[in-house]
């Protein structure tokens, strides 16, 4: 029997929405805030941070393709869903407590690759349990949205304060983790495999086959192109917010969730009255829009980057599902999905997120400051150049930077000549411990002085430490923009629901 004739379709929509919810949800708690608490906390490099990023890529590479098929022909969508759930809550539990890159990066990538083929199976289950996508899916999705908007609220809000400094969004990503692995066993539809009986020869075939059309063949190049440039916004904007010292960053993102929601409620509208190409082209351009709005460090040119979300996301992402779903036979639904999820979440996620780290190293702070870094492994000091220490770092009762040091507070300024001892910090985490000496921290406060008037303060302070994000968002601004332009001579398909069905 079809899933569809045993629920109603409207109480089918809610449960999906709750899907939804909890599987952005997850998402959402660790990966907004995973990037500020490596830097602060952990001392990653933007190397290092940025391949962390790229564990969801790798395992979007591998995984969606297996589970695909075991979705299509062996077993119930919901139970899947349930089983990787379980799994990564276990691994999330694991990552929350690893302080060195290494063993956090194996987590990492073992956790991804069991949440990265949820992503293409809850699209799936969706699709196979609603009677109009167009009109029924984009309200099923915007559940993963308010998901992500709620748990990056309470933990930009309560669990990451101040920013960087804490593993409890990790916590929060493992047990929201288990409570979709129990709710995909008593509260999604059974949707048993569609392919069960179909000839294994077909099996896969039909999605590669869709390559032979030139204009889906460009729609699948242009996928991949701007999931480079995008991934830019995933690894590093939170780390740009905090730098950048813009107010509550992780909860500040979600204000591009909020907009998310508008835009995914009008999506019918927009597919109706764009089309698929339209769309498309307006998510890249806003992407491109986005990049350059953010390197203008202007306070309200960096919300109206953040506001542009909405576009970003559902015009490419949501509208690029629908747009697979319909040319891919209902057999081949979840390795369709899974097919698409592989050329964006994987090779493009994959290649931006290393990309966005050696970018990153690339433009460091313009101010450098010689420092002695004792480790638990080496019996004497070795002098490096350094990033500028923290004006103030940590909880208030537990600062170690300038502010601990000279007894300062947002609204103080230093001269060279309060610097009167050296400022030591020790690194808990990679056991280590770092001593900057006054000389040079006196030398420090006159390179940061920028008005030149004998005195810093924190302002350009922190500005000092601040990587050159310029140029950092300049390349993916370009990279978007470049793809756009290819995507508008390429892809030719006339952009109304009933052309792009037809089989090609």
């Amino acid at each position: 029997m079809n899933a569809q004739a045993e629920h109603p379709q409207s109480n089918n929509v809610v449960r999906l929405c709750v899907m939804m919810f909890l599987q952005y949800a997850i998402w959402g708690a660790w990966a907004v805030s995973l990037g500020g608490f490596m830097q602060t906390t952990l001392k990653f490099t933007g190397v290092q941070i940025g391949a962390v990023f790229a564990t969801t890529a790798i395992a979007a590479m591998i995984s969606p393709w297996i589970v695909g098929f075991l979705a299509d022909r062996l077993f119930a969508t919901e139970k899947l869903i349930a089983a990787l759930h379980l799994i990564g809550a276990g691994l999330l539990s694991f990552a929350a407590i690893q302080t060195d890159f290494m063993t956090l990066y194996v987590a990492m990538v073992a956790y991804a690759i069991v949440y990265m083929p949820t992503l293409a199976l809850t699209n799936s289950i969706a699709f196979a349990n609603i009677g109009n996508a167009e009109k029924e899916f984009p309200v099923i999705r915007v559940g993963g949205t308010v998901g992500w908007i709620l748990v990056g609220l309470l933990v930009g809000l309560v669990l990451d304060v101040p920013a960087g400094t804490s593993s409890a969004p990790i916590w929060l990503a493992a047990g929201t983790s288990l409570a979709l692995a129990i709710y995909s066993v008593i509260g999604l539809p059974h949707t048993p495999p569609q392919g069960k009986d179909k000839p294994a020869e077909k099996t896969g075939a039909s999605v590669l086959q869709l390559l032979n059309d030139p204009s889906f063949l460009v729609f699948v190049i242009c996928s991949f192109l701007i999931c480079i440039p995008l991934s830019f916004y995933y690894a590093q904007a939170n780390v740009f917010l905090s730098e950048i010292d813009a107010p509550f960053p992780t909860a500040l993102q979600t204000l591009g969730q909020i907009s998310e929601i508008g835009f995914m409620l009008a999506m019918p509208f927009f597919i109706a009255k764009l089309g698929v190409k339209r769309m498309l082209i307006c998510g890249m351009l806003a992407w491109s829009l986005r990049y350059f709005a953010f390197g203008t460090y202007a306070f309200p040119a960096v919300v109206f980057g953040l506001v542009l979300h909405g576009i970003c996301y559902d015009f490419f992402f949501v509208a690029s599902q629908i747009y697979v779903d319909n040319r891919a036979d209902e057999s081949q639904r979840a390795s369709a999905q899974g097919f698409i999820a592989f050329i964006t979440l994987g090779v493009g996620m994959f290649v931006g997120s290393y990309a966005s780290g050696w970018t990153v190293d690339a433009y460091p702070p313009s101010i450098q400051i010689e420092a002695a870094v004792k480790s638990s492994s080496a019996a004497t000091p070795t002098t490096s150049s350094m990033m500028l220490p923290n004006w103030d770092a940590g909880a208030k009762e537990d600062r170690t930077g300038l502010a601990a040091l000279l007894d300062l507070d947002s609204e103080s300024q230093i001269t060279p000549a309060m610097i009167t001892q050296p400022l030591v910090v020790t690194d808990a985490a990679n056991e280590s411990e770092t001593t900057y000496s006054v000389a040079a921290l006196q030398q420090a406060a006159k390179d940061a002085d920028k008005d030149k008037d004998g005195k810093t303060t924190r302002r350009e302070w922190r500005a000092a430490q601040a990587k050159d994000w310029f140029y950092i968002w300049l390349w993916p601004g370009i990279g978007a923009f470049v793809t756009c332009l290819v995507f508008i001579v390429g892809f030719r398909q006339p952009a109304t629901h009933t052309e792009t069905a037809q089989e090609p």
